[in-house]
């Protein structure tokens, strides 16, 4: 019996996180990746691979993607370094309407690229400002109805991975975890009865993420 090929929106494919998820979709054989990026440019490195990409501006209008989309993972981010505008406008606002497109679309599960310490802002932290655009980006997740799973990292490296993770709903203190590692549990969280409606932080650790994910889930 032939597998059913899940077609996954990577919004946000032309990051540096983006692009590993994409890879990693790309070899696994029930999903096939369709990258969204902003501009024509950002073509390249997806074509050396046959991967389909589709034009679309979180600050503009990119409704078009998730035609004939299953699954979409949203790992889209403004960068440390912009502005408030700019993060509101595609941290916040970019994944609210993502979220609204997928619920119309009747995605069948989002799984949402977040950050540790957004479920309660501090308001003393320097990422104040992004965490509460993170954290109202998530809560609209919450309440949308769809089938959701919210990973929330530490701080991310460009290590290679390890394939080992710890996860906890919320850790004590920030801990750090290559973006390899975070764009596998992205992709393994992407099943329906994987973490459903959940959210939780991850940083690197002892267990295989399979293994750590299911822990999770029986505490």
């Amino acid at each position: 019996m032939k597998q059913d090929i899940q077609k996954i929106l990577v919004i946000g494919a032309n990051g540096s996180t983006g692009q590993i998820i994409c890879n990693i979709l790309d070899d696994s054989p029930g999903y096939r990746p369709v990258a969204m990026i902003r501009k024509e440019s950002q073509k390249e490195h997806f074509e050396k691979r046959n991967i389909r990409t589709v034009i679309g501006d979180l600050e503009g209008d990119f409704e078009h993607a998730f035609e004939n989309i299953d699954r979409v993972i949203f790992a889209a981010g403004a960068g440390g370094s912009s502005t408030e505008e700019k993060t509101i406008a595609v941290d916040q606002e970019g994944a609210k309407r993502s979220v609204d497109f997928a619920k119309k679309y009747h995605i069948q599960k989002f799984v949402m690229l977040s950050s540790m310490g957004a479920e309660n802002p501090d308001k003393d932290s320097k990422l104040y400002k992004y965490l509460k655009a993170k954290h109202n980006a998530d809560e609209h997740l919450k309440n949308s109805g769809l089938d959701y799973t919210i990973v929330r990292p530490g701080g991310l490296t460009d290590k290679e991975g390890e394939g080992k993770i710890q996860a906890e709903e919320s850790f004590d203190e920030v801990g750090e975890i290559s973006r390899e590692d975070v764009a596998h549990t992205l992709v393994y969280v992407l099943p329906s009865a994987i973490a459903p409606n959940s959210y939780f932080e991850i940083v690197k650790g002892e267990d295989d993420v399979n293994v750590a994910i299911e822990k999770l889930s029986n505490s």
